[in-house]
């Protein structure tokens, strides 16, 4: 089968985006659809996969499959590549199947040397154009070719600029552009001890491999890794005929989003620069003007980008991103994709789109991108806080963020890990910066537009940013930021906010964001098609409130450890536990028992009418105990001083005697849950009895109340049968009557990987199994998690020893095949018995798919995650139901050729 490895633009369209990816297919496709499109042809994915695999090198022909697609650019044009009157220049641009902004190369210009570069200048009569196309062209080639610093460039530029007075690029001269050309050449053949490649066919061959090259750069696998893209797709290799913008004022260039990427209203928002190329306006080394203002500086353009951009809109029925240039008043599209926007523009964008007729409801949900709407509920600034406003620049990305500044990537990576909050503060950003803009809660630029690199990015992963804030000074050799008669230096806090585009000296108030109304419509959407029910993790009133206001079906866990945790409680359970007589025990227990059945009747009240699942004690006693070190600490002071009283040191003897009795070798697989209510009868007596009560209480005011018992780590089927008989004895002797009206039920958490191995036995006692998929990780992989994390878990996924961090996203391989065989078991025994997770993993929406496919009857997570997981779920329907219907298609396809045999 021959593969097709260099494509015309004027071939294929958007459903070929995995060979042609996704800049090369849109191309097509807009070429298709008669808008204007620079004549151009991709190189396939397919040839960067062969590129690797052949140790990074071409494959042989495929340089004459380019040249001979470029003769067909030539007669088009009636241009040459290399000509010496009339020189064909191209762009090479590379071309992902899933767009990632500025994470590898490109190189305009290309085809200028010190031949064409005059042709060019008396073909458009404008030598200080031609200068201005090549010192550009000599400096994309070797920082992108031969990975020379950009600042070398820019060094240069500024002193070119200091000595002819100028401020701004555009004002040199061309006999200033004519010797940056040299100077560059120069540079270069410092640099790599050769002369700047004369040759362009050599120079399209240097620049096709390094834009290859570009898709295995850092930043590419770091964006790659954080947005989950697999490293083998590869990417394509657009070359393109060049259109210019810096021709000049009547040609420009821009960035235009059909909708707006913060607030997704419908209107059109962009940027562009007049006497400008590409680079310049997603580089952030102008600032741009607002696309607003192209309507009165060339209404012309205008009026036909408008009406490209909602063909475009229509075209691919998604709000757009769109890159053009306009070349002596004539407009070109050079790109367009589905637009990157933050969660709350998603939504909105979503929901409209439905409402306009658009895409349908299943459409819209499944555009979601659930990862993001963990940022959705952007922390605002408190409105109440008095501040100074030292700058405002451009709201590039909206939210609130505080922290200490750092000027670096690699400063706020650093500081991250030793768990620090960082601001990172550029002049502007680039894509090596990637990693700083990851570790930091937000981002401020000081120049650059809302298009720029740090803008897209920081847009793309739900942070703060705030760009082109020219009011800053930044001084990078005294580490210090000015403005507002302000002085900043690094490590001092500032707060800044994305919406208002403000920078405030100082660590501000923050205050939570409401829902919006898009989600709580999307929300709604969501519940209508999802068929798994979301519950929540929630262990107090105050918990149980929030959850219903995130719209959770009951609440899947209540650990009733954490509460215990408060000041007041906490002595009262280190008396339960130091306890060496069961009557010295039930003393403590008595007076834990009223709190206890308090906090349980306020649940109950909260969440009348919905399920209450409640997990006995399970974590081992150590956590409760008093330090050791500061008890004999304290019976040292004791000791040395006269406050010694015989009765206070032979308790703290005491305290210490029993504390060392009570610790355990490996305390996790120790005396905790089941076995902690096995040798301790009392303790879960406690806890039982204090659930029924408020049971009992709230039956009586009328409220409907569902309460589940949930005994933790149970690994064999005597321990669940016997408690099981505590409950349900305890039950009887506090409802009496009411019993009746209570429809309780009692199961267990697997968490141990023998319970789920014997899940048929266990589950004759049990009416659900929740998954501890914490814990269950941990046993079957035999990992401790905080150590595992700690010290080797990060350096497995990061060398693909490990596909996720499996604490984070289910091992569906392993974990995931303990649940599969507990679920299947347990109900070939049980048809009644319900099943669910809980926990981290019930948050993760790859793994709330495994949880569709597994037939789990409800998911469980905490209440800010709720809203995710409720889209999630509702997409984990939508992907199996598409998944059903494929192989109901395959089949009768297949049950068709075998009929036609």
């Amino acid at each position: 089968m021959t593969i097709l490895r260099v494509n015309s633009f004027q071939n294929g369209g958007k459903e070929d985006v995995e060979l042609l990816g996704g800049k090369g297919a849109n191309l097509a496709e807009m070429t298709k659809v008669g808008l204007p499109v620079p004549l151009g042809f991709t190189i396939t994915t397919e040839v960067c996969r062969e590129f690797y695999r052949t140790g990074r090198r071409l494959p042989e022909g495929l340089m004459e499959e380019v040249l001979a697609a470029l003769n067909e650019l030539e007669q088009e044009q009636n241009r040459g590549f290399g000509h010496a009157e009339r020189p064909l220049l191209v762009s090479v641009r590379s071309g992902a199947v899933k767009s990632m902004p500025g994470m590898m190369d490109t190189i305009l210009n290309l085809g200028l040397n010190d031949e064409t570069v005059e042709g060019l200048a008396k073909q458009t009569n404008n030598r200080r154009f031609a200068y201005d196309c090549y010192r550009r062209f000599i400096q994309m080639y070797g920082s992108v070719v031969y990975n020379i610093e950009g600042i070398h460039f820019e060094r240069l530029i500024q002193k070119e600029k200091q000595l002819t007075g100028c401020m701004e690029d555009q004002q040199l001269s061309e006999e200033s552009l004519l010797s940056l050309a040299e100077q560059f050449k120069k540079l270069i053949e410092a640099r790599i001890e050769r002369s700047f490649p004369q040759d362009v066919k050599q120079q399209l061959q240097g620049a096709i491999e390094a834009v290859f090259l570009s898709w295995s750069s850092a930043r590419a696998k770091v964006y790659r890794k954080v947005h989950l893209i697999p490293d083998d797709q590869g990417t394509a290799v657009n070359v393109q005929s060049m259109v210019f913008g810096n021709m000049g004022e009547t040609s420009g260039t821009g960035v235009l989003f059909t909708r707006n990427p913060s607030t997704g209203e419908s209107v059109m928002f962009g940027e562009f620069l007049m006497n400008a190329q590409g680079e310049d306006v997603v580089g952030g080394t102008r600032t741009p003007s607002p696309i607003a203002d192209l309507q009165e500086t060339m209404p012309e353009a205008y009026k036909e980008l408008s009406q490209c951009a909602r063909q475009l809109e229509l075209q691919y029925r998604d709000m757009q991103d769109i890159e053009f240039t306009i070349e002596n008043g004539k407009l070109y599209l050079l790109q367009t994709r589905n637009a990157k926007r933050n969660a709350r523009a998603a939504l909105k964008v979503a929901a409209d789109l439905v409402q306009e007729g658009l895409i349908s409801k299943e459409e819209a949900l499944m555009r979601i991108d659930v990862q993001h709407l963990n940022h959705l509920l952007h922390r605002s600034l408190n409105t109440e806080a008095e501040h100074t406003v030292m700058a405002t620049g451009l709201p590039a990305s909206p939210g609130a963020a505080c922290g200490q500044v750092v000027f670096e990537a690699d400063t706020a990576d650093e500081w991250k890990r030793g768990g620090k909050q960082v601001i990172l503060v550029r002049m502007e950003t680039t894509p090596e910066d990637i990693h700083g803009v990851i570790a930091a809660e937000g981002v401020v630029t000081l120049r650059g537009g809302m298009t720029s690199h740090a803008a897209v990015v920081a847009r793309g992963m739900g942070k703060p940013c705030v760009c082109g804030c020219e009011a800053l000074q930044l001084d990078e050799e005294q580490m210090q930021l000015s403005g507002g008669g302000v002085i900043i230096r690094e490590g001092d806090w500032i707060t800044i906010d994305g919406g208002s585009a403000k920078v405030i000296p100082g660590q501000l108030e923050l205050s939570e964001a409401d829902l919006s109304p898009e989600l709580m419509l999307v929300l709604d959407w969501a519940d209508e098609v999802r068929t798994m029910k979301v519950l929540a993790n929630a262990d107090s009133p105050v918990d149980a409130r929030k959850a219903r206001e995130f719209g959770a079906e009951g609440i899947g866990l209540c650990r009733t450890e954490h509460m215990f945790l408060s000041p007041a409680r906490v002595p009262i359970v280190q008396q339960m536990i130091l306890a060496e007589t069961e009557g010295n025990r039930q003393v403590a227990l008595n007076r834990l028992l009223p709190m206890q059945r308090s906090d349980f009747e306020d649940i109950f009240r909260e969440m009348d009418g919905y399920p209450v699942t409640i997990r006995l004690l399970d974590p081992p006693l150590h956590e409760f105990l008093p330090n050791i070190e500061e008890l004999t600490e304290r019976l040292t002071e004791l000791r040395s001083t006269e406050e010694e009283t015989s009765n206070e040191r032979m308790e703290l003897e005491r305290m210490i005697r029993r504390v060392r009795e009570l610790q355990e070798s490996n305390p996790m697989l120790g005396q905790r849950g089941c076995r902690l209510g096995i040798m301790f009868p009392e303790i879960y007596e406690m806890q039982v009895e204090a659930i029924f009560q408020a049971v009992l209480r709230c039956l009586r005011d009328g409220i409907n109340v569902l309460p589940q018992v949930m005994i933790p780590l149970v690994g064999h089927v005597n321990e669940l049968h016997l408690l099981r008989n505590m409950v349900d004895e305890i039950a009887e002797q506090v409802l009496g009557e009411e019993k009746r009206f209570c429809g309780y039920k009692v199961g267990t958490m697997i968490e141990v990987p023998r319970a789920a191995l014997t899940a048929g036995d266990i589950a004759r006692s049990a009416d659900f199994f929740s998954f501890g998929t914490n814990d269950l990780t941990q046993m079957t992989f035999g990992y401790s998690r905080d150590d595992a994390e700690g010290k080797f878990l990060a350096h497995y996924v990061e060398h693909k020893l490990l596909p996720h961090n499996p604490f984070q996203v289910l091992d569906t391989e392993g974990v995931g095949k303990l649940i599969e065989m507990a679920v299947t078991q347990g109900r070939a025994v049980n048809p009644l018995l319900k099943t669910s997770i809980c926990g981290e993993h019930g948050g993760d929406h790859e793994s709330i798919m495994f949880c569709q496919r597994t037939g789990l009857d409800y998911i469980s997570c905490s209440p800010y995650r709720l809203p995710v997981s409720r889209i999630a779920a509702a997409q984990a329907h939508i992907r199996m139901q598409s998944e059903l219907a494929s192989k109901v298609e395959e089949t009768s396809k297949l049950e068709i050729e075998q009929t036609a045999i």
